[in-house]
């Protein structure tokens, strides 16, 4: 085998090996025990290489390449006479070539120039497959040395290549011989090839396009054929092999058939694919990703940036240096002298990752936060030659985390205002995280850590611990639903009270694994009271569905009240601004009423007196009008006649957006009505006009237009609507306008150009889910420097108006015929002192007292009470609502009237007022609170008995009165 002289295959393979690696020389360098030579060389011009030099003993130690950047720096080779004298070698590397495992020789490249880093892990797959080339020609050498042999020797030869298939055909394709390699590569026995068919060996995409019969047409023309391919096992499967087809001639030169030779390379060629793939990728990665690529050649000081550079941050590629200084001089100069030091320790020392954030200057003198991490690439020494990273600007993952804080804060106010508490069970870790809300209802303070074991199973009722602790483990099952849902019972670690929860979650899996089981749970103790006592009185289903309904709707509504906070927020300053006006203007009538009363002068009274009247009840109409604004409630549709309700909105919104921009609304003179929440239109309307006045910092023109519109089947289906009648109302401003992709976006939720705190993104999408929900669609148009127009598209309705509720003048109150007693409880003494004013000129007896207990005590003793007015937020610990409750305790039936400054909600909770029970909110005037005393006094009297009704006695007896009718009973 090593002595078979050079032929001009291994020529060309040096060759080819010395051009792949741009060496000065290449050389097959052969052993066989103590004998040694140079099988081909090209570049070297000498063929007596030493037996004993150190890079034949070092490369032959091993099975992988050996690989010398520099044999001068390298103290095993700098004496060797292959450095030390011509050719004076300075980069070496040898790859063995293995013949049936063992090694017979090295492929080496040789070159006088060293090369700090080596070959990479692509050159050397090249290598190695050059000489695995190499070893395959020399294998096939010997089998042309020895196939005159005798056939034992042939078949023990053949059989002990076991990593080499070795096939003979007959020249119509019959397999003539079989090696005990070609049985470990292809599966079949040899008793089962020889005779057959040599195509089962190849793909059936190789037979459909004759690549068989060609690899045997270049074979005979060409001496030899190498050809890489697939091909199949017995088992089906494919491999990758590598090998080389000769013909075979007889002894008289005629062709007999063909010789094949391969072995298997699928690890080799996968791992060739993968190394072009993972380089493809990162070429479109580079290409592609909004991340700013950066290639740093430490050994020359230059950095190569990918496109993101130019799209993130505006620096043009072909204006900025390559070097890396101009990189650290973008650097914020507080930043800088950090980030230089760490990744100058990342360089000089032994890791291999890098990670900074920091602010980089853009191309527009602006500052990006930016996420930069890079990778060390070290050569063989340890030294670090290249660095390669990404730059991530964090601009968006910011807003995203202020997003996400935002979200987490209204999600807390929506169950704190609906009682629920929020529990997480990260099952790897056994954790169990409550909120303060889901403490209380174990019983715990705020903030104690807590567990599945010692907090949830300790806490719950020994009668539901085993189906609640089996509910979870339910959702915990990838088998099962994954959902939890229970209503258990509590008992309070820490107050022993009993409660009744419902909880209800989700349990998200990952790989087949539960993770986390995620969930609410409130309290549904009166509900359970309640279903107790339903069942108690035999109560229907429909009570009971609707009881349930109510407390969902309530908690939806509470979440919608939070949704509006923001809006109203918005009105904050110009109320408040009004409301100092008006205040102004009746503190200041009663500063000179008081005056000239204490002067004696009586003229011109009634001015001031108009003057203060006046400015309270529009102190009273922007109260309403608020409060109307804020009620909580889901849609109600009614019809709509939306330029009166533009109209009834005008003067607010003008207020809203403030004297330096100018209010124009137009529209047609009459409309068709829509069908439509009117609170909810009005929220929109003054949404859009909010987004229009922030979009005018400078000031402009806010437009509101409305028309009617017939909307044909392409025009319908451009704004995603059913054709037919629709009302169009525009919101256009003469502001900043929006660019294209901010335009694609702007109804998208929690979606805002505004800077930190001063929106959360709501407002158009709120605007387009009520458009949509009412059966229409919005649509926005904008451009930079040329404004914004937003339209809103509501179905015509063909119903009527549903009439109008007039506020009525207050009518003279009726006076008093009976002697009827008022009880009065009120905490301010102005308001107490002007009740019990109008209600004596009225001609009722009036009780007051100034808090609830001074109340009750009154209603001890066995005076005469026809109807008790009261305030709501009353002194002392018990409020007006208690009050009644406690008053109609000792005296059933007793009339109430509540006066409050709040929602009627305030009072009744999330029940109905019962029957003798009505509110009056603040401020109302004296004629209205004198008619409604004398409306409740006459229903009272309407439910009594005719008897008690005209004997003068108490309607409504205290304790120990006789409530029996009899003469004379009154005060």
């Amino acid at each position: 085998m090593p002595d078979t002289a050079p032929d001009a295959a291994s020529d060309e393979l040096v060759q080819m090996a010395a051009g792949i690696f741009d060496a000065s020389a290449a050389v097959i360098w052969l052993v066989d025990g103590d004998r040694h030579w140079v099988g081909a060389e090209t570049g070297l011009g000498r063929r007596d290489l030493p037996r004993d030099t150190a890079f034949c003993l070092h490369g032959l130690a091993g099975t992988e390449a050996l690989v010398v950047p520099d044999a001068a720096a390298d103290r095993r080779f700098a004496g060797d006479t292959l450095v030390a004298a011509p050719p004076a070698i300075r980069f070496f590397a040898g790859q063995p070539l293995l013949v049936e495992g063992r090694s017979v020789g090295l492929l080496c490249i040789m070159d006088p120039a060293p090369r700090p880093s080596g070959l990479d892990a692509r050159q050397r797959i090249m290598l190695r497959a050059l000489a695995g080339q190499a070893a395959s020609q020399i294998a096939l050498r010997r089998i042309a040395a020895e196939r005159d042999a005798v056939e034992a020797l042939r078949r023990q030869t053949l059989d002990g290549v076991v990593d080499y298939a070795i096939i003979t055909i007959d020249m119509a394709g019959l397999v003539t011989g079989w090696n005990a390699g070609a049985c470990n590569v292809l599966g079949w026995t040899e008793a089962e090839m020889l005779g057959q068919d040599v195509s089962r060996i190849f793909t059936a995409e190789d037979l459909s396009s004759g690549s068989p019969l060609r690899e045997r047409a270049r074979a005979i023309a060409q001496g030899r054929n190498s050809v890489n391919r697939w091909y199949l096992r017995r088992d089906g499967g494919r491999f990758w092999g590598r090998g080389e087809m000769s013909p075979l001639c007889d002894a008289a030169g005629g062709l007999t058939g063909f010789v094949k030779v391969m072995r298997d390379r699928t690890g080799e060629h996968l791992a060739q694919r993968e190394l072009e793939a993972a380089n493809e990728r990162y070429r479109l990665v580079a290409r592609a990703t909004d991340d700013a690529i950066w290639d740093w050649d430490l050994e020359a000081g230059r950095v190569l940036w990918n496109d993101a550079l130019r799209k993130a941050y505006g620096h043009e590629l072909q204006d900025r240096e390559s070097a890396g200084a101009w990189w650290l001089t973008q650097i914020h100069p507080a930043d800088r002298p950090r980030v230089q030091h760490s990744i100058h320790a990342a360089i000089d020392g032994d890791g291999s990752q890098w990670a900074e954030e920091y602010r980089f200057r853009r191309a527009d003198g602006s500052y990006a936060d930016v996420y930069d991490r890079g990778f060390v690439i070290r050569d063989e020494g340890g030294r670090a030659v290249r660095m390669i990273g990404a730059m991530l600007d964090l601009t968006r993952r910011r807003q995203a985390e202020q997003a996400l804080r935002d979200s987490e804060e209204r999600l807390g106010m929506a169950t704190a205002a609906a009682g629920l508490g929020t529990f997480d069970y990260q099952v790897d870790t056994d954790t169990l995280v409550w909120d303060d809300r889901c403490r209380a209802l174990f019983g715990l303070p705020p903030g104690v850590p807590v567990t599945y074991q010692d907090s949830f199973l300790a806490g719950l009722h020994p009668e539901d611990r085993a189906q609640a602790d089996a509910a979870v483990r339910l959702a915990l099952d990838p088998a099962g639903p994954g959902t939890f849902a229970a209503e258990y019972r509590t008992v309070g670690l820490c107050d022993g009270v009993v409660r009744w929860l419902s909880a209800a979650g989700r349990c998200f899996f990952r790989d087949g694994r539960p993770v986390r089981l995620i969930g609410t749970a409130h309290d549904i103790s009166a509900r359970r009271q309640a279903e107790a006592e339903l069942r108690e009185l035999n109560e229907t289903l429909e009570h009971r569905i609707e009881e349930r309904t109510r407390s969902l709707r309530e908690a939806e509504e509470a979440l919608q009240q939070a949704q509006k906070m923001e809006a109203i927020g918005q009105l904050t300053g110009g109320i408040a601004h009004d409301f100092n006006n008006l205040l102004t203007g009746i503190s200041g009538s009663l500063e000179i009423l008081a005056m000239r009363v204490a002067a004696g002068r009586q003229d011109g009274l009634d001015r001031y007196i108009a003057t203060a009247q006046d400015a309270a009840a529009r102190a009273a109409s922007l109260t309403h009008r608020l409060l109307a604004f804020a009620r909580r409630q889901t849609l109600d549709p009614r019809p709509v006649e939306v330029n009166a309700l533009v109209a009834g909105m005008a003067e607010m919104i003008g207020r809203s957006v403030g004297p330096d921009i100018r209010l124009e609304v137009a529209g047609p003179a009459t409309l068709p009505l829509v069908l439509c929440d009117p609170h909810q239109l009005e929220n929109a309307l003054l949404n859009l006009c909010i987004n229009a006045r922030d979009a005018m910092p400078d000031g402009g023109t806010l437009r509101i237009s409305t028309a009617a519109t017939c909307l044909k089947e392409d025009g319908a289906a451009a704004l995603g609507l059913a054709p037919g009648g629709y009302v169009r109302l525009s919101v256009a401003d003469t502001g900043k306008g929006m660019p294209p992709e901010v335009t694609a976006r702007a109804f998208d939720p929690f979606f805002t150009t505004k800077p930190l705190g001063r929106g959360t993104g709501l407002g158009l999408s709120m605007v387009y889910g009520f458009a949509r929900q009412s059966g229409g669609q919005a649509h926005i148009a904008s451009r930079p420097g040329l404004g914004t127009t937003v339209q809103l598209h509501l179905p015509v309705h063909s119903g009527a108006a549903e009439a109008g509720q007039q506020d009525e003048a207050p009518k003279a109150a009726a006076i008093a015929a009976g002697g009827e007693v008022v009880l009065v409880v009120e905490d301010e003494a102005s308001i107490r002192l002007l009740l019990f004013e109008a209600l004596t000129q009225q001609g009722y007896t009036v009780l007051d007292a100034e808090d609830a207990a001074s109340g009750l005590a009154l209603l001890d003793t066995a005076q005469r009470l026809d109807l008790m007015v009261t305030d709501i937020g009353l002194p002392g610990g018990t409020n007006g609502r208690q009050l009644a409750d406690a008053a109609r305790l000792r005296r059933p039936g007793l009339p109430v009237l509540f006066i409050t400054g709040y929602a009627e909600t305030a009072v009744i909770g999330q029940t109905q007022l019962e029957a003798g029970l009505q509110v009056m909110t603040k401020p109302f005037s004296v004629g209205a609170l004198c008619k409604r005393v004398a409306e409740m006094l006459a229903a009272g009297a309407a439910e009594m008995p005719q008897d008690a009704a005209g004997s003068g006695r108490s309607r409504w007896p205290g304790p120990g009165q006789d409530p029996r009718p009899a003469d004379g009973d009154r005060l």
